[in-house]
């Protein structure tokens, strides 16, 4: 019995009483931990923002659907920052998977929203049990973090091409962009670069003639409830991928980061919270609310403070603003819609620069899984379909068999 007990503490890693941290918030509430926290805000609140509504536009998605979408991910992805925050009295920030919006892109064109709602449903339960379970690290073993990086990697590739082809249709406003993304951070560390470039590439489409705001566009529009439809197709091409992706990639990622600055993170209640998240997002259409990977790194960094044991409130004003946000996706929309695809191209790809540099750093660095992880990047990058199965499924399945048969050796030395 105690055994059990014991077992049972471990899953369930003990944290704090919400009330006794919400008590103690407003000592840690100062100039770092709110700049801090809105600027992880700011960063999710452009450049990720930018990818999710162009994922949302490639997936023949309507305005409503896309609306809930952006709506979902934001909102309870908020209450995921605020809940871990004073929950564990870490900085532990909510948000969604970015690499996943980027696949659904493509995915969205062979599934209905209603049947990918059903496998984001499925994804979410995929990630609770794994987290219940505690065999995260079992599981990962046989699907190595250089194979997951570089299908990351080749599913993205074509943001950081974006860049250049966007610039190339329009130059004045590529440029721009690019300035304000190198530049201006320089002469203000505050502003984040993606902020930088999104701010000087708007006043680019301005002076051209090319930004177009219709008042009427500007209204609330209130979130719209999905009913998943459960279809074996989308469950093999968006579920196993997407539970993948929130594992290996941002929870992963921030995990990480939250040791590194000296915290011992909750992985699996962080693994089962964001399962519980993702299965509510998929009502409203969104793809999950997970563990966020940059906004942890930006909230635990020593720019929220000297006091490690505060900076959890700067996860708090990041979910706060995260909320708000998610409240107002309607009007976010109709902001990005009145910009010139060009732009909203070079902003997307230059806010996946880090993740794109990471996961090409992180398939690649290691002498390790060398031919399943250049299998899996260039499976990605065709963007093939077979049988109904997408690419990134394809790519993850492709690089561990080759892997099994030419490198089995690395699966041995993980395992140690």
């Amino acid at each position: 019995m105690e055994i059990k007990q014991n077992q049972k503490e471990l899953r369930f890693e003990k944290g704090y009483k919400i009330l006794d941290s919400l008590k103690e918030l407003p000592k840690h509430v100062n100039g770092n931990t709110i700049t801090a926290g809105a600027v992880a805000a700011i960063f999710g609140c452009t450049g990720p923002a930018l990818l999710v509504i162009k994922a949302a536009t490639d997936g023949g998605l309507t305005h409503v659907q896309s609306v809930s979408w952006l709506f979902s991910i934001y909102f309870i992805g908020g209450l995921v920052s605020i809940f871990l925050a004073l929950k564990y009295k870490q900085p532990i920030a909510g948000a969604f998977n970015i690499p996943a919006a980027v696949m659904l892109a493509s995915v969205l064109k062979t599934s209905n929203i209603y049947e990918a709602c059903g496998a984001y449903f499925v994804a979410g339960i995929i990630v609770f049990l794994l987290g219940m379970s505690g065999l995260i690290g079992k599981i990962m073993r046989w699907l190595p973090l250089p194979i997951v990086m570089a299908m990351i990697a080749g599913a993205m590739i074509k943001f950081g091409t974006g860049i250049i082809t966007s610039t190339k249709a329009m130059p004045i406003v590529g440029l721009f962009a690019l300035v304000g993304f190198f530049i201006i951070p320089k002469i203000s560390k505050k502003i984040p670069p993606v902020l930088g470039a999104l701010v000087l590439g708007m006043i680019a489409v301005a002076v051209t003639g090319m930004l177009h705001f219709e008042a009427s566009s500007f209204k609330f529009i209130a979130p719209q409830i999905i009913t998943p439809k459960f279809s074996i197709s989308a469950i093999l091409s968006i579920s196993i991928p997407l539970a993948i992706l929130i594992i290996g990639s941002e929870n992963a990622q921030a995990t990480g980061v939250l040791i590194a600055q000296g915290y011992n993170p909750p992985v699996n209640v962080m693994t089962m919270v964001s399962g519980i998240g993702s299965i509510f997002t998929s009502f409203f259409g969104g793809h999950n609310a997970n563990i966020a990977g940059p906004m942890t790194a930006i909230c635990a960094s020593e720019e929220a403070g000297d006091n490690k044991e505060g900076r959890y409130a700067a996860s708090v004003v990041n979910g706060v603003i995260f909320i708000v946000f998610g409240l107002v996706a309607s009007i976010a929309m109709a902001f990005v819609s009145a910009l010139p695809s060009a732009l909203t191209n070079v902003i997307a790809g230059l806010a996946m620069i880090n993740v794109l540099y990471s996961s090409f750093h992180d398939a690649f660095s290691v002498d390790k899984f060398k031919y399943g992880s250049f299998f899996a990047l260039v499976i990605a990058m065709s963007n093939i379909t077979v049988f109904k199965i997408s690419a990134p499924l394809l790519a993850l399945v492709g690089g561990v068999i080759i892997s099994l048969l030419v490198e089995s050796k690395d699966f041995k030395k993980e395992a140690i």
